[in-house]
């Protein structure tokens, strides 16, 4: 079930790429939206196939949306960096522990 996340902040991140272009034009925030999306979903395919990695490609995912919006965030104030950072934090503390458990059989 821990896939079910991953595909979660696939979209999410899906959608606020295209949020971000339709509101600024911004080329940029629907390339970062697909790519993270992208690596999020390919992360919960290889958590639902039992694959390994799956959980350690979706922390680098969550870090990375983490690092790149939580910035944004503290410095606009604008609605989607904020729940996107905060999205970001809570996937990374949660595929941090999953990462933990699955190194450390917990």
């Amino acid at each position: 079930m821990a896939q079910h996340p991953a595909y979660t902040m696939a979209g999410l991140c899906a959608v606020g790429g295209a949020i971000g272009y339709a509101k600024g034009r911004s080329l940029p925030s629907l390339v970062a939206g697909a790519s993270i999306g992208a690596v999020y979903f390919y992360a919960g395919q290889r958590i639902k196939n039992n694959e390994d990695y799956g959980h350690e490609l979706a922390l680098a995912a969550s870090s990375l949306l983490l690092f790149a919006m939580g910035p944004k965030a503290l410095r606009t104030r604008a609605p989607v960096p904020t729940t996107m950072s905060v999205l970001g934090t809570g996937a990374a503390a949660y595929y941090a522990k999953k990462t933990y458990e699955s190194h450390y059989g917990v």
